[in-house]
Parts: structure tokens; C-alpha cells; sequence
């Protein structure tokens, strides 16, 4: 039982966090430049890769896409510990793939992110750890 609460904790958090950076892509002004003419030239120029996108768009659409892969991240693991704990159970590559996957969130969150998200990243990934050690005994 505290092996699921665990990964129940962890994937909400994690969901959480995948919602609120959804929201705040679309929302709100928060992923603006705090210089305007930083989004406007964001806005007017291209990638080298292609002319069809301007970076401002890519912008958006990669935090669009980092919040539905943490959304859908901390769907599956709500869906495995509250439906299908014996799934989890069964199989430690899956119950291992949680804290590997919040690990590396964790090393990304260390390097390019703000507090926030690396404290939320570090409860979640703490959580499917202790959850998948848990499971081990």
C-alpha cells in the first residue's frame, strides 16, 4: 500500500506540474521574454531547419509538447498504481521506469530549470523511487 501512494504522489505531482506548465503556455504572459523585443525577434526569425516556423512557434509548441509528455507521463503511472498495482508489481522494468524517467527530468531540471519544477521534480522522482524499492522487497 505505500508502494502505490507513493506512485500515486509522484505522478500527481508530476501531473501538476505537466498542467500548470500546459496552462501557463497558453494562458499566461509567463513564458514571454521579460525584454519585448527578445519575443518580437523570436517572433520575425526562423530556425535553421526550416523556414515554415518562426522560433517564437517553436517555443510554443515545445513547451506545449513538454507538458503533454509529462501529463501523459503522470497519467500512465496514475492509471498503473490505482488500477493496476499488480502490473507494477509484476514488473520492475516498469516500476523502474518511473524513477529513470523522473531522473532524467531531474538532470534536465538541474541544468536549464528554475526551483520550482526542480523541487517537484525532485519529490516526484523521489516518491517512484522509494515506491519501486519498496516493490524490490
Amino acid at each position: 500500500m505505500v508502494a502505490q501512494a507513493l506512485f500515486v504522489v509522484g505522478a500527481a505531482v508530476l501531473g501538476l506540474l505537466g498542467a500548470l506548465h500546459l496552462a501557463f503556455t497558453f494562458f499566461t504572459p509567463n513564458f514571454e521574454a521579460r525584454n519585448p523585443a527578445t519575443s518580437a525577434a523570436m517572433r520575425a526569425d526562423h530556425p535553421r531547419l526550416t523556414r515554415r516556423t518562426s522560433l517564437w512557434d517553436a517555443w510554443v509548441g515545445f513547451n506545449a509538447s513538454h507538458s503533454l509528455g509529462a501529463l501523459l507521463f503522470a497519467g500512465v503511472y496514475l492509471l498503473l498504481a490505482l488500477g493496476h498495482m499488480a502490473v507494477l508489481r509484476d514488473s520492475m522494468a516498469l516500476a523502474w521506469l518511473a524513477p529513470a524517467g523522473g531522473a532524467a527530468y531531474l538532470a534536465i531540471a538541474v541544468r536549464y530549470w528554475f526551483r520550482t519544477p526542480l523541487i517537484g521534480i525532485a519529490v516526484a522522482t523521489a516518491c517512484f523511487t522509494g515506491a519501486a524499492l519498496m516493490l524490490q522487497l
